[in-house]
């Protein structure tokens, strides 16, 4: 796949996403935003992809924000069409059957806090630092940060964080609860990789059934969360998969899934 502000590489299992623009720190535009929608799209479906690894180029910014420039003069309409572009795509990327990571090294501020919150998983750098800094423009999120944050997080904090507008370690947001591990800068990718091997190497339909039934399961009451559970333990009885896995476990070898 050939982007202009978009790197992607896939080797074995894993696939890797880079937002391609260091000279902005890469930046949010809107040709950023539509080609990571026409990523998701295109490997949504893609069997041979188990994990996708999202990180920004260079060593300063994962993404350091919306491109504000791009967004000077817009008019009320063409910024709420801007918002909606941008959580359509952040929508595909949260909403792909695999595990997605996102290898926080550097800036996440604004749309790139957003976008490692439409992820699964969150690792990152010791230098990276978070914050939704959109009230220092007179403006608010606007790619799903006030609905995404306070689900990680609870809602004191989200708004702390929201109505300050200030910059947190990644230390800090681990402790918040949204960075899942802080890691050695040059450490970051290998860290990040070794994860994604570990989760590839699982069943990909069960992943992807544990996947849903967590991120739907916490929209749902508890009832019908574990009810869901229920039907979704079901349908991976009908896999070949499934008969992999325990077969595996019995003749103490290990498993070779196929996604099916």
């Amino acid at each position: 796949m050939n982007f202009e502000t978009l790197l992607y590489q896939q080797e074995g299992y894993i696939g890797t996403l880079t937002i391609n623009r260091p000279q902005a720190l890469n930046a949010l535009n809107e040709t950023v935003l539509k080609e990571l929608k026409a990523v998701a799209d295109q490997i949504q479906s893609n069997k041979n992809i188990r994990v996708l690894i999202i990180t920004g180029a260079g060593e300063k910014a994962f993404v350091a924000g919306a491109d504000i420039k791009a967004m000077q003069g817009m008019t009320p309409q063409e910024a709420t069409d801007f918002s909606i572009m941008a959580q359509a795509a952040f929508n595909s990327i949260e909403a792909l059957p695999f595990a997605v990571i996102a290898a926080v090294n550097g800036f996440a501020l604004g749309g790139g806090c957003e976008l490692a919150l439409a992820c699964d998983i969150i690792l990152a750098s010791e230098k990276a630092k978070f914050g939704l800094p959109e009230v220092t423009l007179g403006l608010l999120p606007c790619f799903g940060g006030t609905q995404r944050l306070p689900r990680a997080i609870g809602l004191y904090k989200a708004r702390e964080m929201v109505f300050s507008g200030e910059f947190y370690s990644a230390e800090a947001c681990k402790e918040f609860g949204f960075v899942n591990r802080v890691i050695a800068p040059e450490e970051l990718l290998n860290e990040t990789l070794k994860l994604a091997q570990t989760i590839a190497s699982r069943g990909p339909v069960a992943v992807a059934k544990a996947k849903q039934s967590l991120t739907t399961g916490v929209e749902l009451h508890i009832t019908d969360g574990l009810q869901q559970e229920a039907v979704l333990f079901g349908e991976l009885f009908d896999t070949k998969d499934h008969n992999e896995g325990i077969g595996a476990f019995i003749e103490k070898r290990n498993p070779d899934f196929k996604g099916e």
